[in-house]
Formats: structure tokens, sequence, C-alpha cells
């Protein structure tokens, strides 16, 4: 048996591990790379290692940098089996044909105002392809063993978000463990992750491999926002990911209305994806630390706009109200169009709940600009800008440790560092050599190795 790193290798994008013996082949993961240009471009060259051809692919979870790439194999002819968890394959149908449609939009976009160095720029893949690729998604549950080949696997619940799960593979006694993203212990929404079982080598993720979370406590700090925006009598507007973050904040507000930390306010949930992944968590609550009660709670704290109309017709509410939107960067979504109408005054309020990559217009607001830029017209930053700490889905490197210590791994364990940044990654590796007995190595780019 013989792995390929063909993703998520000093970057936290485009995970993809081609895991092979003499007779099958399997990809866990296939996700697609984002960020920066240089990064994108693999996302357009030849597929490697033929990777259209294996078997299955074995799925994490839903977010794209995991999962958005299976489209483009679909429309290279792939028509395997994707095996993963219930709730990753309903999250999946909403990802992979926005992932589709965003794209479409673009390359519309680049060919009418001339962006492209090509005469008909045409995206990664469309709508259609993505929706066609969910027909190759094989729900499984958590800690059900199946078999591909003469592979055998099963999914372990690693908290993060809805669905999320480690992959532990077997082959001839050997056991190989791809840790995906690991959530927090003590997150307010998904469970803690479960202990790794025993493996003989593990992919473990890095993403803050060199960070550790802001202790101050997230319930607070957003019962102060509130108020805060409240008193100053605008409008609180929070851009959020549609996918746990959005869900987490509903639940938040709802609770602290409950408990009158905050005044009863008007809340608006201005995205239909998060509108429609509300509604998946809430189908899905065993998963997750809420109760079908506190779904319902939620539900009904906010107003759920689904249409464009719907969403305009917010404009007209007068007094202290709360919008979500996306998207959790400002890089596009509905909250630009509430920038457009509330920036400008300085009764209004901008939550990031989120981290802010550098370059998006929620970095730019976050380093104090005075104007940004939305749909070609500059506009003033008269809202104070705020932030919430503390609502990462990803655990700190203290947190995997810990994590660590309560699996029944060997101490001769081989780990390879993926998914994290180069710093990250470095720091990720000095902590475990410190603090365990493992044989640490950074995974490289194209890298093999034989197990």
């Amino acid at each position: 048996m013989h792995l390929t790193f063909l993703g998520g290798c000093e970057t936290v994008t485009g995970s993809k591990y081609l895991l092979e013996t003499q007779t099958t082949r399997v990809l866990v993961d296939c996700g697609l790379f984002q960020g920066y240009k240089w990064l994108r471009r693999r996302n357009w060259q030849p597929l490697p290692m033929g990777i259209q051809d294996v078997d299955a692919i074995v799925l994490t979870h839903a977010h794209l940098d995991h999962s958005g790439f299976i489209p483009v194999l679909y429309k290279h002819g792939f028509r395997g089996p994707v095996f993963t968890h219930h709730a990753t394959a309903d999250l999946c149908g909403l990802l992979w044909p926005d992932s589709g449609r965003i794209q479409e939009e673009d390359a519309k976009f680049y060919q009418r105002h001339k962006l492209s160095r090509h005469e008909n720029p045409e995206p990664l893949y469309d709508e259609a392809t993505a929706d066609a690729a969910l027909k190759l998604l094989h729900p499984v549950d958590f800690k059900t063993q199946f078999s591909v080949g003469d592979m055998t696997f099963y999914l372990n619940p690693v908290g993060h978000i809805l669905g999320a799960a480690s992959v532990i593979a077997e082959h001839n006694g050997k056991r190989i463990g791809f840790s995906g993203d690991i959530g927090r212990p003590n997150d307010i929404l998904m469970k803690p992750p479960e202990p790794m079982p025993a493996v003989d080598v593990l992919l473990l993720e890095s993403t803050y491999g060199d960070r550790r979370h802001d202790p101050e406590d997230p319930w607070q700090q957003l019962t102060d926002v509130v108020n805060e925006a409240a008193a100053n009598g605008g409008v609180l507007l929070i851009p959020s990911f549609a996918v746990g973050r959005a869900q987490v904040l509903e639940h938040m507000l709802a609770t602290l209305m409950a408990e009158r930390k905050i005044p009863r306010l008007p809340i608006f949930l201005d995205s239909p994806m998060a509108i429609k992944a509300s509604d998946i968590y809430s189908r899905h609550y065993v998963f997750h630390r809420l109760t079908a009660a506190q779904c319902h709670a939620a539900d009904q704290a906010v107003t759920a706009t689904r249409s464009v109309e719907d969403s305009k017709s917010i404009a007209k509410q007068t007094g202290p109200h709360i919008i979500i939107a996306g998207s959790g960067m400002a890089t596009g979504g509905r909250i630009l169009h509430h920038f457009k109408h509330w920036l400008a005054d300085h009764r209004a309020t901008v939550l990031f709940s989120g981290h802010q990559a550098g370059g998006t217009r929620g970095a730019k607001m976050s380093q104090g600009v005075e104007r940004i830029k939305v749909h070609g017209e500059w506009l003033q930053v008269k809202a104070r800008i705020r932030h919430l700490d503390g609502l990462s889905g990803h655990a700190d490197y203290s947190e995997i440790g810990d994590w660590l210590k309560q699996s029944q791994l060997p101490p001769d364990l081989q780990v390879h560092l993926v998914h994290g940044e180069p710093d990250a990654l470095e720091a990720m590796s000095d902590y475990l050599k410190q603090t365990t007995s493992y044989d640490v190595n950074i995974a490289d780019y194209m890298g093999v190795l034989h197990l």
C-alpha cells in the first residue's frame, strides 16, 4: 500500500490523498485549491495520477477545500461511489451546485468585461455538472465498516461541522488514519471530536498549528456587541459563512434573547444557502449539541428571507435590527447590498465572526480602511467594526494535543502533517516533537509514502 499527497500540503486547501494497493485505488478527500492564484491554477492542470479512474472516493466532510473538486472528476468521466456521512452528503447538495453557479457567473463576467486572456472563459465546472455529480454520493453511518476492493474503511466523528469525520483505512493489517478537520472540545454547536483509534500512520491537520484560540467568552462578546448596536439605534450587520457559522449565530442570538441578556430585536437570515443549511442542521440534530427544541427556537427567532424581493424589503425596516447574510469575508453575497445601504451610517455596526483572509473586504475593514469598493462603487465606512472571536471550528495545537492524548495511538506513531500553512506546520511539528515520541514529518506536495 502506498499513499501520494496530491493536495493539502503546505496549504490549507486542495486536500487530496491517493491510497493504492496492487488492485485498488481510493482517493481520500477531493478538494478545490482556493486562495492564491498560483494555487488555484492547480485546479486547471491535467488530472494527476489518473484520479478520474479511481475505484472510489472517501470524503471527510463537505467543505469545498475537501470536497469541491469531485464535480471536476465527474466531468472527466469518474462514476464511482463517493462514500461519506449522510449529513455531509446533504451539505454537498448545497455547496457543489452553488460552487458551480458562482463559477458560471464569474466566467460570464470575465467574458463580458474582457478580463480573461481566453476569448471564451469557461468555469471549472457548472451547476448542472455539480448537480449530476451528487448522484455519486453513497451515504454511510459513522463507525460502519465498508470495503473498496481489498481495503476497508470507516468514519469516526470529529466535530468541526455537521457530518465531519476522520477516515480510518486498513489493508493487510496496516491502518492509516486521515484526521480530516478536527473540531474543538468545547464548541458551542458541534460535539467534541471522538478519539482516533489505534493506527500505524496518521495524516494530521495543522490549520492552527501555531495559534491558540482567544480565551475570551464569545457569549459575552456577542452580548456586548448587540447591546451596543441596539443602544446606538442602528442595524447590526453580520457577514457569515452559510454552513456552521450562521447556525451557531442563530442559536446564540435566540438564547441570549430568551435569557433577556439582549433586547428582542428583529433578526433576518438573508442567505438562501444558510436557510437550507439550518434546515439540514435541524434534521440531523442528533449529530450536534443542540436539541430539536433548541433548533426550533433558533428557527423561530429569525425571519428567513429567501427571495430577492424579501431581501430588498429589509431596507424598509426601522429601528435596531440584525441581519445575518453571506458571505463571511464579505467577498460576495447579499451582505454587500446591505453594506451599500448602511456602511456610511454611523449608527450601524458590522460584526465579523470568523477569520478574514488577506485581501478580502472583511480584512480591509478590520484593518480600518475608510472606504471599500462594492459593485464598482467606493463606499465610505462610518459603521462601527467589531469582531467575535472564539467560534472557529478548528481545534488549535493545544486542543489537538489533548485529542491525541485521548486517542489509542502507539508511542512510535508515524505522523504526517497536512492542511496547514508553512509556519503552522513548522510550529505543529516542533510542538509534537517536544510533547510526544511520534515520528513527525511535514508532507510534501506530490510526495509518496510507502506503507
